[in-house]
Protein backbone atom coordinates (compact mmCIF):
# COMPACT_ATOMS: atom_id res chain seq x y z
CA UNK A 1 0.00 0.00 0.00
CA UNK A 2 0.97 3.66 -0.33
CA UNK A 3 2.55 5.73 2.42
CA UNK A 4 1.55 9.06 0.90
CA UNK A 5 -1.81 9.56 -0.80
CA UNK A 6 -3.56 12.57 -2.32
CA UNK A 7 -7.36 12.59 -2.40
CA UNK A 8 -8.70 14.76 -5.22
CA UNK A 9 -10.98 14.53 -8.23
CA UNK A 10 -9.38 17.54 -9.91
CA UNK A 11 -7.28 16.39 -12.88
CA UNK A 12 -5.12 19.54 -12.80
CA UNK A 13 -4.35 18.99 -9.13
CA UNK A 14 -3.37 15.42 -9.88
CA UNK A 15 -1.08 16.58 -12.67
CA UNK A 16 0.60 19.13 -10.41
CA UNK A 17 1.21 16.57 -7.68
CA UNK A 18 2.58 14.05 -10.20
CA UNK A 19 4.94 16.68 -11.59
CA UNK A 20 6.23 17.53 -8.14
CA UNK A 21 6.41 13.94 -6.89
CA UNK A 22 6.47 11.32 -9.65
CA UNK A 23 4.78 8.14 -8.54
CA UNK A 24 2.58 9.78 -5.91
CA UNK A 25 -0.64 7.86 -5.37
CA UNK A 26 -3.75 9.86 -6.21
CA UNK A 27 -7.25 8.61 -5.44
CA UNK A 28 -10.66 10.09 -6.09
CA UNK A 29 -12.46 8.92 -2.94
CA UNK A 30 -11.89 8.62 0.78
CA UNK A 31 -13.10 5.02 0.42
CA UNK A 32 -10.12 4.06 -1.77
CA UNK A 33 -8.21 1.01 -0.49
CA UNK A 34 -4.91 2.87 -0.95
CA UNK A 35 -5.77 4.94 2.11
CA UNK A 36 -5.78 1.96 4.46
CA UNK A 37 -2.08 2.14 5.33
CA UNK A 38 -1.34 5.73 4.35
CA UNK A 39 0.79 7.64 6.83
CA UNK A 40 0.22 11.00 5.11
CA UNK A 41 -2.93 12.09 3.30
CA UNK A 42 -3.43 15.35 1.42
CA UNK A 43 -7.12 15.98 0.83
CA UNK A 44 -8.86 18.52 -1.37
CA UNK A 45 -11.47 20.42 0.64
CA UNK A 46 -13.51 20.90 -2.55
CA UNK A 47 -14.58 17.27 -2.18
CA UNK A 48 -16.66 18.14 0.88
CA UNK A 49 -15.73 14.91 2.66
CA UNK A 50 -15.96 14.14 6.36
CA UNK A 51 -12.37 14.85 7.40
CA UNK A 52 -12.76 13.24 10.80
CA UNK A 53 -13.09 9.90 9.00
CA UNK A 54 -9.57 10.36 7.58
CA UNK A 55 -7.85 11.56 10.73
CA UNK A 56 -6.26 8.78 12.73
CA UNK A 57 -3.60 8.13 15.34
CA UNK A 58 -1.01 6.84 12.88
CA UNK A 59 -1.78 9.24 10.05
CA UNK A 60 -1.13 12.86 9.23
CA UNK A 61 -3.88 14.57 7.26
CA UNK A 62 -3.27 17.88 5.52
CA UNK A 63 -6.22 19.57 3.88
CA UNK A 64 -5.98 22.13 1.12
CA UNK A 65 -8.48 24.47 -0.44
CA UNK A 66 -9.30 27.93 -1.65
CA UNK A 67 -7.51 30.75 0.14
CA UNK A 68 -10.77 32.68 0.32
CA UNK A 69 -12.63 29.86 2.08
CA UNK A 70 -11.20 30.56 5.51
CA UNK A 71 -14.10 28.75 7.17
CA UNK A 72 -13.30 25.48 5.38
CA UNK A 73 -9.60 25.78 6.23
CA UNK A 74 -10.45 26.48 9.89
CA UNK A 75 -12.95 23.60 9.96
CA UNK A 76 -10.26 21.23 8.68
CA UNK A 77 -8.05 22.09 11.65
CA UNK A 78 -11.00 21.65 14.00
CA UNK A 79 -11.66 18.21 12.47
CA UNK A 80 -8.16 17.13 13.44
CA UNK A 81 -6.07 17.84 10.35
CA UNK A 82 -2.43 18.58 11.07
CA UNK A 83 -2.61 21.57 8.75
CA UNK A 84 -4.94 23.28 6.29
CA UNK A 85 -3.24 25.15 3.49
CA UNK A 86 -4.36 27.36 0.64
CA UNK A 87 -4.03 25.64 -2.74
CA UNK A 88 -1.16 27.86 -3.84
CA UNK A 89 0.93 26.94 -0.82
CA UNK A 90 0.27 23.21 -1.06
CA UNK A 91 1.43 23.16 -4.68
CA UNK A 92 4.54 25.22 -3.92
CA UNK A 93 5.36 22.78 -1.10
CA UNK A 94 4.10 19.55 -2.70
CA UNK A 95 7.53 17.92 -3.01
CA UNK A 96 8.35 18.81 0.60
CA UNK A 97 4.97 17.67 1.95
CA UNK A 98 5.04 14.37 0.08
CA UNK A 99 8.73 13.59 0.67
CA UNK A 100 9.52 10.19 2.15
Amino acid sequence: MADHVVVTRDLMDGSRFRSAVPGVVIVRSVDAPELADARLVLVDLALGVDLSALVGDDRTVIAYGSHVDEEALRSAINAGCADALPRSKVFRRAAELLAD
